[in-house]
């Protein structure tokens, strides 16, 4: 009889075969033409993908560092850094609390760490043209649920702490250049105490946007506006004073914001529909406290975010519960491009999804190198990696069989020719290779102006435009009020 563990030591698997697509991928594609066709069923039990296309678990949670210590558990988010000769370094967070640390489980153990009681923190992989590791080590320790992330133009990565703890809740830079430094320790005061989810960084201007993913109040229909009772995560950015992109620059301080959208305090992202934009303006928040602050200074509320990348010129970020149905939200920030950050940034809600075959709980986003967006899912009813293309197609590109949790961690090589990606509990990590289309910055500045997937528009009767018109409202704004029952004065 075959374990998990002789499976993932089979190494190299190739997904090709007369083998049919399982019946609810079946159902999730809609368009057969996009992607890079129909998934085949592994017979190896993992991972599901196109023909022509092979993975390797370069890591798992069974496997020991370079060291000899036991690699952690609950691998997140992720980047992709060049190496020497060819080679590519994985930066890899552990989202771990003390109550994650089992008898097969193991924190990260650092020998510098933040906080020696705290289990979380990031690892390296050194992996080769061959795609497997040559040495792996801790780069950063005693950090707290470790979620995800972003990774800079000068190659480190900036790990979240989705956390809001007494001495935790921060942002801390980590090198794998320089494994564990002094910096790796160091919470980046000034880009916010909150429960920070994934950052990205506009390369041009050095601002970096933060996303975060906050429990409080309870997930009720969004027409209920007493404070508390819905859920409330925002959208920040940080202005650095520092623009010299180099590590260590985002320690020099700089200004937290928050977004809000003009003429429209405290508007729920929830009320959007497909393709609707959104004229943006930003409140200074304080770094000790902002989520109130962007609470009582009207900025735009969203359910819970998740991931985001920066490519094209734009910024791409989701909210995985966001949506009248519950099941997702994709946007797109436009900035101004003024590195004073001035000017009008444009948001528009991308894709809203409608039920759970078009999108599950997006969670990590990453913009490939030739321009579609890919969600890693995060959902009940078994795992998928979606792309969305600039023609509004959507496809799947992999699904996990061992269905035990979430993709995280989506990213590719430097070269473009190798996807990373984790399946996070109890931690596998996969070298992906194939027919991929190549590298394109003209893909990407595609996807950035890309007009939106409009899948399902709602119907909006005269009656219902009349009232837009008459309380200042958009007619998909009010008509999502009508789909909840709440009737307007």
């Amino acid at each position: 009889m075959q374990t998990r563990r002789t499976l993932l030591r089979r190494g190299a698997i190739t997904a090709g075969g007369a083998l049919a697509l399982s019946p609810a991928l079946a159902a999730a594609r809609p368009d057969r033409s996009a992607g890079f066709g129909p998934l085949i069923e592994d017979s190896g039990g993992l991972l599901d993908l196109p023909r022509g296309f092979h993975y390797r678990v370069v890591q798992s949670v069974e496997d020991t560092l370079s060291n000899g210590a036991p690699v952690p558990g609950d691998f997140d988010g992720m980047v992709a850094i060049g190496g020497r000769h060819n080679a590519t370094v994985l930066v890899r967070n552990h989202e771990l609390r003390a109550r994650d640390i089992t008898a097969t489980k193991a924190a990260v153990v650092g020998r510098n760490p933040y906080d020696p009681a705290a289990p979380g923190g990031t690892t390296a992989l050194v992996v080769g043209p061959n795609r497997k590791v040559e040495q792996s080590y801790v780069s950063s320790s005693g950090t707290l649920n470790n979620c995800a992330g972003g990774g800079t133009p000068w190659g480190t990565w900036l790990t979240c702490e989705e956390d809001r703890t007494t001495g935790h809740g921060y942002v801390f830079e980590s090198d794998p250049s320089d494994p564990e430094n002094d910096r790796s320790k160091t919470p980046i005061r000034a880009m916010g105490y909150f429960s920070h989810e994934a950052v990205d960084i506009d390369p041009r201007t050095g601002i970096a946007y933060l996303t975060e993913d906050d429990f409080r109040g309870s997930q009720v229909a969004p027409e209920v506006e007493v404070p508390g009772t819905t859920r409330s995560s925002f959208l920040f950015r940080y202005l650095p004073d520092n623009r010299a992109q180099r590590p260590g620059a985002l320690q020099d301080g700089g200004k937290l914001q928050a977004m809000a959208i003009q003429a429209r305090p405290q508007y729920n992202m929830d009320l959007g529909r497909t393709g609707e934009r959104f004229d943006v303006v930003w409140v200074d928040v304080r770094a000790e406290e902002p989520h109130d602050d962007a609470l009582s200074k009207g900025a735009a509320r969203f359910q819970r975010l998740e991931g985001c990348h920066f490519a094209g010129g734009a910024f791409w970020f989701d909210d995985t519960s966001g949506g009248e149905a519950r099941v997702g939200q994709v946007f797109r920030l436009i900035p101004s491009g003024d590195p004073t950050g001035g000017g009008t940034d444009m948001l528009e809600l991308f894709l809203e999804g409608d039920n759970k075959d078009q999108m599950d709980a997006p969670d990590n986003l990453y913009i490939t190198p030739w321009g579609d967006v890919w969600l890693a899912e995060d959902g009940d009813d078994g795992n998928r990696l979606i792309g969305l293309t600039p023609q509004g197609e959507q496809y799947v590109f992999a699904y996990n069989r061992l269905n035990e949790n979430e993709f995280a961690g989506p990213c590719f090589s430097p070269d473009g020719r190798t996807f990373f990606v984790n399946i996070q509990d109890p931690g596998h990590t996969f070298a992906i290779w194939g027919p991929f289309a190549r590298r394109d910055a003209g893909g990407q500045r595609a996807m950035a102006s890309s007009p939106p997937a409009h899948r399902r528009a709602p119907k909006v009767s005269g009656e219902l435009r009349e009232q837009a018109a008459k309380h200042g409202m958009s007619p998909y704004e009010v008509a999502a009020y009508d789909r909840l029952g709440v009737k307007l004065a």
